[in-house]
């Protein structure tokens, strides 16, 4: 019995599940993460210069390179395992290693990804984090000491997440070494597994938030550009009614319109798909986070919410503007065409009607010639007449004139029917 057919992409779709399992770590650890994006489209990414990035990292101590079509890569780099991964308008590397440094977030703990190989990134630094995790005290207290003392108290969000086996603090501050700081703090006996996926989601929040709010920076380039025009075409449309502007001019200025908000559409709409997409990330990884309130402190999902949500809506405004002023514009140019077509109608009516008028005229006149027709007709008919049959007439001693006035009824009556059978066999 012949075996069923599997679908080309079968295996490989399923691969890309387990593509980028979470790290497992043990207590005490520490990663660095960092994020990097070129300034292009994610359609014109150049997959190659970032492979041949992480060639050059990897090469410097000595291990295997990744398949040329990888997405994803991992391998033991000195004593720091290397997690990488390529994404639609991304890369990210992650670090990690066992133990910590007798100082917290020693600048040296970010050496493994060297300056001067950074310095040749092919794109530019999107976010980077220093993540410390270490048990968790018996006394919550001692903790929090630690985390006030890294922090700044103004920003901290700090929370209880997994049904408080872990702890989670973070102020969302770039340090002077360009590191983003969190400490998580996890109960003793943890498994490795969970510990790396809280750190794995403490990356991707920070990351999927900065992708973002690149459309922040879009909406308000937007914004800027439809600032003079939404005053423009709020007067077209109160000039729709206006009968002193001509409609086809108007019709043109609208146009114009229509075309820069359409190519404003197009420049920005991956950006803001994009924004909409990463914001459901970061939403769902911090709810996947279960947070629990910490001694009244603010939660990582209320930070967001109070620093991150005004952000994303400014963006959402500026799509949702956009796309009325689109829709606007079209209505807009709807009703001037109809009445551009309006126009156009009764300028055709008065065009047939004059017509009319001078098709009446050319057969009256037509109908006069006609008349001037027998006239001459006849005239040249009866003399025509009088010549042929003066000899005969003569012979009888019928005077000339007496002729002439005999052929002249005749002649006409016949010119006449003539003419008007003519006429009526034309019709």
């Amino acid at each position: 019995m012949p075996e069923i057919e599997d679908h080309p992409l079968r295996y490989a779709l399923v691969n890309e599940l387990h593509a980028r399992p979470f790290p497992a770590l043990s207590l005490p650890c520490q990663a660095v993460y960092v994020a990097i994006k070129e300034p292009v489209e994610a359609a014109n990414r150049d997959r190659a210069a970032d492979r041949a990035h992480l060639v050059a990292l990897v090469d410097r101590h000595g291990v295997s390179h990744p398949q040329p079509d990888a997405t994803h890569y991992a391998a033991t780099i000195g004593r720091h395992d290397l997690k990488w991964e390529s994404h639609t308008e991304f890369v990210t590397y992650s670090a990690f290693s066992a133990g910590l440094g007798a100082r917290a977030f020693d600048p040296a703990d970010a050496d493994v990804f060297p300056p001067d190989w950074l310095a040749t990134m092919p794109g530019k630094r999107l976010a980077a984090l220093s993540i410390r995790v270490e048990p968790l005290p018996d006394d919550p207290a001692g903790a929090l000491a630690r985390i006030d003392d890294w922090f700044v108290p103004e920003s901290l969000a700090c929370s209880w997440v997994l049904d408080e086996v872990a702890i989670i603090a973070g102020d969302f501050r770039i340090d002077p070494t360009g590191q983003m700081r969190f400490a998580v703090f996890v109960r003793p006996g943890t498994g490795p597994r969970r510990i790396g996926r809280i750190v794995q989601r403490l990356c991707e929040i920070e990351t999927y938030r900065a992708m973002s709010m690149l459309g922040l920076g879009r909406a308000r380039d937007l914004t800027a550009r439809l600032n003079p025009l939404e005053p423009r075409l709020a007067a077209l449309v109160a000039a729709l009614n206006d009968d002193h502007t001509a409609a086809e001019a108007t019709l043109h200025q609208l146009l114009d319109i229509s075309a820069e908000l359409e190519s404003l559409a197009t420049r920005h709409s991956f950006r803001f798909g994009a924004t909409a997409a990463y914001e459901a990330i970061v939403n769902q990884r911090i709810e996947v986070l279960r947070e629990a309130r910490l001694e009244g402190r603010q939660t990582f999902g209320e930070f967001m919410r109070r620093r991150y949500d005004p952000a994303i809506r400014t963006v959402k405004s500026a799509e949702r503007r956009l796309d009325q002023m689109g829709q606007r514009a079209a209505r807009a140019g709807e009703l001037l065409s109809t009445r551009v077509e309006v126009e156009r109608s009764a300028q055709n009516q008065r065009l047939l009607e004059s017509m009319d008028r001078r098709a009446d005229l050319a057969l009256r006149l037509q109908h006069t010639i006609e008349g001037l027709s027998v006239v001459a007709i006849s005239y040249y008919a009866v003399s025509l007449a009088t010549y042929v049959l003066l000899p005969l007439t003569e012979a009888l001693h019928v005077e000339k004139t007496l002729l002439t006035a005999a052929l002249v009824p005749v002649v006409m009556a016949t010119a006449w029917l003539a003419l008007r059978r003519i006429r009526r066999s034309m019709h």
